[in-house]
């Protein structure tokens, strides 16, 4: 199995506290083409039926700006996207209205953990092992697979 991380700039870029607007109109519009290009020579040269292409990070940003034109960050709810082994063209989970926190299809860490190891081919669940009279694993002893995004 080989992975590949890729970063956008080395100086974190995406951490919009200030000019969120303006700084996502040009991140997103330089990143846009590549990433498009990416995906479909992946599915040009039928790689992507082997590979999966994940997007996000560790957060998102509030609804609301802060100090007039920044974003704090929002661990309540945000988006990721995945390519590859999962069901195209369809989105899961909903924000509240206001769009600050999940509230339906709701996707803890660990089960975006067990769905990514599972699309990896690894069951997360065979990697539990048990320490100091607790069981622990990579996704905690929680984690279900998303089997509604899976193809």
């Amino acid at each position: 199995m080989r992975f590949v991380q890729l970063f956008y700039d080395d100086v974190q870029p995406w951490d919009t506290h200030t000019k969120h607007n303006e700084t996502m109109r040009e991140l997103c519009g330089d990143i846009d083409r590549p990433i498009s290009a990416l995906l479909t020579d992946l599915k040009h040269r039928g790689m992507l039926d082997d590979t999966l292409v994940i997007w996000g990070g560790e957060f998102g940003r509030t609804p609301v700006f802060e100090n007039g034109n920044g974003r704090d960050h929002n661990h309540w709810g945000f988006t990721m996207w995945l390519a590859g082994g999962v069901r195209g063209g369809i989105s899961f989970g909903e924000t509240d209205d206001f769009g600050f926190a999940a509230v339906q299809d709701k996707v803890h860490v660990h089960d975006l953990h067990a769905t990514i190891l599972h699309l990896l081919g690894i069951d997360h669940e065979k990697l539990t092992y048990h320490y100091s009279g607790r069981d622990f694993r990579l996704t905690d002893v929680y984690g279900r697979v998303l089997t509604e995004i899976v193809a």
